[in-house]
C-alpha cells in the first residue's frame, strides 16, 4: 500500500509539472520562452544553486550535531545522506510527512535506536521552527510597511500563521523551565505526538540538550533560512528584475512557506505555485513570472527529489557504521 501511495504521488508530481509546462506554452507561447531562456541571467541562476547548497548543508550539520553527540563515530556523510533521503520524502509525501520516519528507518540501517533517531530529529526540529519564527520576525519588523501593503488581505494568514508557531515555541520552552506549570495541558500533545512517532520525549529531550549544542545548531538554522529565502531572489535578479531589495523578498517567502505549510499535497503541489504567482506577480516584470515559478520549483521541490532518489543507494561506510553502532549498544 505505501509503495502504491508514493507512485501515485511521483505521478502527481510529474502531472503538476507537464501540467505548469503547458500552461506557460499557451500562456507565454514558446518563442517567448526561447528568448526568455536567452536573456536569463546565468549568474544568478547560478547563485540559486549556491544558495540551495547552502541550505541543504545546513539541513545536514542541524541533523549532525546532535547525532554525533549520541554517537561519536557518526559520520558527516551519513547524516547527509540520511538528511537527502528526508528532504526527498519530505516533497513526495502529504504535509511532508514521510521525511522523518524514512530518516528513522534509514539510521537504523547504521545500528542506531529509533528513540535516539527520533529525538536528534525532535531537537533539530524545535530549534529549526525557533530559528524560522525569529528570523522571519525581524525582517517584517524592519519591512513591515512593504509586507503589509503587499500582502493587504492575505496580512491576517500570516498573523494567526506566526502566532500559532509562537505558542508552540512558548509552550516547548516552558515544558522544559517550569514543567509543573503546564503539563496537564500538555501531556496529552506529548502523548499524542509519541503515538505517530512525530516526537519522542520531548521534556527529555530538552533537558539532554547542551546549550552549546543548542546555540550552534541555531546559527546553523538561522543560515538556513536566510539561504532558502535567498533562492526566490536570485530567481528575481536571473530575469533582469530590479527595484525590490533583498530584505523585502524574504518575509514574503517566509509568508509563502507558512502558506504551503497547509497544503495537503506532495510539495504542496499547486499551492506553492498559486501561492507565488499570487504574491510575487506584481514584482516581477511583465512575462517573466510563470518561468519563475518553473526556476524556483526546480530548486525548492524537483531538484531535492532528483538528488534525494541518488542517496537511497545503499554505501559500504553505512553498514561498516552499523557494525560499529551494534556493537557500542550491546
Amino acid at each position: 500500500t505505501n509503495k502504491k501511495k508514493i507512485i501515485f504521488n511521483f505521478i502527481l508530481i510529474l502531472t503538476i509539472f507537464l501540467g505548469l509546462l503547458i500552461y506557460m506554452i499557451q500562456v507565454d507561447g514558446i518563442d517567448n520562452i526561447i528568448n526568455l531562456l536567452y536573456q536569463v541571467d546565468y549568474r544568478w541562476v547560478l547563485a540559486g544553486v549556491v544558495c540551495l547548497l547552502i541550505h541543504w548543508a545546513c539541513e545536514a550539520i542541524n541533523l549532525h550535531i546532535p547525532l554525533k553527540k549520541m554517537y561519536p563515530n557518526q559520520n558527516i556523510k551519513n547524516s547527509i545522506k540520511v538528511s537527502m533521503i528526508g528532504l526527498l520524502f519530505n516533497n513526495i509525501t502529504p504535509f511532508a510527512s514521510g521525511g522523518q520516519p524514512m530518516q528513522a528507518y534509514e539510521l537504523t540501517k547504521t545500528g542506531k535506536r529509533v528513540s535516539d533517531s527520533l529525538s536528534a530529529m525532535a531537537i533539530k526540529f524545535i530549534i529549526t521552527q525557533i530559528a524560522l519564527v525569529v528570523t522571519t520576525i525581524v525582517v517584517i519588523f524592519f519591512e513591515f510597511d512593504f509586507f503589509k501593503n503587499l500582502m493587504q488581505n492575505y496580512l491576517w494568514v500570516a498573523i494567526v500563521g506566526f502566532l500559532i508557531n509562537i505558542l508552540a515555541i512558548v509552550i516547548v520552552i516552558l515544558v522544559g523551565i517550569k514543567k509543573s506549570i503546564i503539563s496537564s495541558i500538555t501531556t496529552p500533545i506529548i502523548k499524542f505526538l509519541g503515538k505517530i512517532h512525530i516526537l519522542k520525549h520531548p521534556i527529555e529531550i530538552l533537558e539532554k540538550s547542551e546549550k552549546k549544542m543548542v546555540l550552534e545548531m541555531f546559527i546553523t538554522a538561522v543560515v538556513q533560512s536566510f539561504a532558502y529565502y535567498s533562492i526566490t531572489y536570485m530567481v528575481y535578479r536571473a530575469f533582469g528584475n530590479y527595484g525590490i531589495s533583498f530584505w523585502q523578498i524574504i518575509p514574503t517567502q517566509a509568508f509563502l512557506l507558512l502558506i504551503m505549510t497547509f497544503i495537503p499535497t506532495p510539495g504542496s503541489g499547486l499551492g506553492a505555485e498559486g501561492g507565488f504567482y499570487i504574491l510575487f506577480n506584481t514584482i516581477f516584470k511583465e512575462g517573466t513570472i510563470n518561468m519563475s515559478i518553473l526556476f524556483w520549483r526546480l530548486y525548492t521541490f524537483y531538484l531535492p527529489i532528483l538528488v534525494g532518489l541518488f542517496f537511497l543507494i545503499p554505501t559500504r561506510s553505512d553498514r561498516e557504521e552499523k557494525t560499529e553502532n551494534t556493537v557500542k549498544n550491546k
